[in-house]
């Protein structure tokens, strides 16, 4: 449930608040130097350090616990536990009840019999996608392809010339936008993909969706596609390496990469904890009652995001680039 992979396999595990979260990667080959600096740029980057990010601040101090050997890899599995250190678990008292609109605190209480941890959302937090940084970062070291992603739209802007007032604006509001992303991926080699079930837009989508807060996926032109006839998405080759006079298709035809760009759009809800009063249903009391959120929000989650989407991407390519080389 909480592993994804066939050759490159990523096992993530914690609670927002318990002793620390981490990671588990297996089916790197030895010898590969680990990139240190890759791995604390990734995690620099998923830091709130950016405007309308959560006041709560960790270090991100890790411990690579095996896999490892004088800065080589051993070919077993990398452990990596990354400490959790600024907790505030009363924060979250107010949810034993009185559930968050559009968070996890009902279906959780309910799929788990109320044995949920209710700190921080427990296993259900954005604090787990370090993780899946980490691992991002291992993969971009055997795949090293690279990556550029830019927002299209957040919230009602396209134009994004005026971004930091308007995040600031819906955060003096105590409330939340979210964004759509898009990301460009080069140097992905023809032939990745395993169709049916392993094309490279399942594969890409089920890792995606796995991300908290994501709610849309969509490959090149994207739904916009749908106003174009078939003559005019299609994507002409132009030269005998497989090069497309446009790419509507980004990149992937029949689930199999084409060695065009490859492009992902990704829409990142509005985060649900707003600080922002709500009327919704009190389960003690059973009333629909206004519920106001303390605590420690993000008003604008998508800019941390970007750099966990990139690295689930870099996952799930790393995997389809292993099971290609499995057959040569």
């Amino acid at each position: 449930m909480n592993s994804f992979g066939k050759l490159f396999k990523v096992t993530i595990y914690g609670e927002s608040h318990g002793p620390s979260v981490g990671v588990i990667i297996s089916g790197i080959k030895p010898g590969i130097k680990v990139d240190y600096q890759l791995i604390e740029s990734n995690l620099e980057r998923r830091k709130p350090s950016y405007y309308g990010s959560t006041p709560r601040k960790e270090k991100d101090t890790y411990t690579i616990e095996s896999g490892i050997n004088q800065g080589y890899t051993t070919g077993t599995p990398i452990l990596i536990r990354v400490l959790n250190e600024d907790l505030k678990k009363q924060d979250y008292n107010q949810f034993k009840e009185h559930y968050r609109p559009s968070h996890v605190d009902f279906v959780s209480n309910l799929k788990y019999q109320g044995y949920n941890n209710l700190s921080g959302s427990g296993h259900f937090s954005g604090r787990l996608t370090v993780g899946l940084v980490i691992a991002g970062a291992f993969a971009k070291m055997i795949t090293n392809y690279h990556i550029i992603s830019k927002f299209v739209q957040v919230g009602k802007l396209t134009d994004l010339a005026n971004l930091e007032s308007y995040i600031k604006e819906v955060a003096d509001q105590k409330d939340s936008v979210g964004a759509v992303v898009k990301i460009t991926v080069k140097g992905v080699e023809p032939g990745l993909g395993e169709p049916f079930f392993e094309s490279v837009e399942s594969k890409l989508s089920s890792i995606l969706y796995s991300v908290p807060g994501i709610k849309g996926v969509s490959f090149g032109t994207g739904f916009a596609g749908v106003s174009l006839l078939g003559s005019e998405f299609n994507d002409p080759l132009i030269t005998e390496s497989g090069k497309t006079l446009t790419n509507h298709s980004g990149g992937i035809n029949g689930g199999i990469t084409n060695g065009n760009d490859l492009i992902v759009n990704v829409f990142v809800r509005p985060a649900s904890s707003i600080g922002k009063p709500q009327e919704t249903f009190n389960f003690k009391t059973k009333k629909i009652e206004t519920l106001t959120i303390t605590g420690r929000h993000d008003s604008f989650i998508a800019q941390r995001a970007v750099v966990v989407l990139e690295s689930v991407i870099q996952i799930a390519l790393c995997d389809l680039l292993l099971q290609k080389k499995s057959r040569q």
